[in-house]
């Protein structure tokens, strides 16, 4: 096994999903990735679901669980609470974002306003988080300008707040063009910035969805992808297939740029991310569990 895989999952909201996401992470787990993260929602809107999710995966697995925190609609006291109780249950990484307005949806941010009595950016919240523990910090990094940022060494800019502030990696938003990513590292050594910076990669199970996502964040998606899933809607079998190629063509470019670290954002799903690492090489080799209905 070369380089390290992590897997990004979010944590259920109903009985039916949270057996879906145990499988997915059942199967991922048989790739031994470095860590896996659980995400927090718009305004700590699923904290009690996170720390749930991430207590189970201390209890009942072998992986490294990073929770998400982000810096919205909390105070900085509630914040450390929620970062001491971490640690002492055993959490020693947290992927630390400014976050988004409460009431965001795919497409349209919302206005993030910080609260006098918390930390106003990630930089702040890591630097807060270095001082309640020697937690490994990671935080996010955006190969694409992100939509509030003025410009593309603005957003470099901050992101060498976050490093010296005390993160130890930053992993990239999606982005579907290998040069989008080499172009941006690239800037960001000539920044000052040594850090590892993985590239975060999302297969594409829905295009609908998935532009509306991109839309959000500030990823472009490139005409040709269209091209590929056009008429595919009902055939989701067909749709896979040319989501994992698409994927699987992306983090070759990747390698043969020297990339050897690679974060997947799951939707909680096994299937694409697995087949995309095998393919790839990624990841142990063992054999698939036998699922249990």
């Amino acid at each position: 096994m070369t380089g390290n895989l992590s897997f990004e999952f979010f944590p259920p909201k109903t009985e039916a999903m949270e057996e879906s996401l145990w499988r997915a992470i059942q199967r991922l787990a048989l790739l031994q990735p470095n860590f896996v993260s659980v995400t927090y929602g718009a305004g700590g809107s699923t904290r009690e679901r996170t720390h749930a999710t991430v207590a189970r995966l201390l209890a009942e697995t072998d992986l490294v669980p990073a929770s998400h925190l982000t810096c919205v609609n909390a105070s900085r006291d509630e914040l450390d609470a929620v970062a001491r109780s971490y640690w002492d249950i055993g959490v020693r990484h947290i992927v630390a974002l400014r976050g988004d307005a409460p009431g965001d949806t795919p497409g349209s941010l919302g206005q993030y306003v910080p609260r006098a009595d918390g930390y106003a950016y990630a930089a702040d919240l890591v630097a807060g988080l270095k001082d309640i523990a020697d937690f490994e910090i990671s935080v996010a990094a955006y190969p694409e300008r992100h939509p509030e940022s003025s410009s593309l060494q603005a957003d470099l800019d901050n992101l060498k707040r976050k490093i010296d502030a005390g993160a130890t990696r930053a992993i990239t938003q999606f982005f579907f063009e290998a040069d989008t990513y080499c172009r941006f590292l690239e800037n960001a050594r000539k920044a000052g910035i040594t850090v590892p910076i993985v590239p975060g990669i999302l297969p594409v199970t829905n295009f609908g969805q998935v532009c509306k996502f991109a839309k959000a964040c500030g990823a472009a998606v490139p005409a040709w992808m269209g091209g590929l899933f056009e008429g595919l809607d009902d055939e989701p079998d067909t749709r896979h297939l040319v989501a994992a190629t698409v994927a699987v063509k992306l983090c070759e470019k990747l390698q043969e740029n020297g990339v050897e670290d690679f974060h997947f954002y799951t939707l909680n799903r096994a299937e694409l991310t697995l087949a995309i690492c095998r393919v790839l090489g990624l990841g142990a080799r063992a054999a698939a569990p036998a699922l249990t209905a």
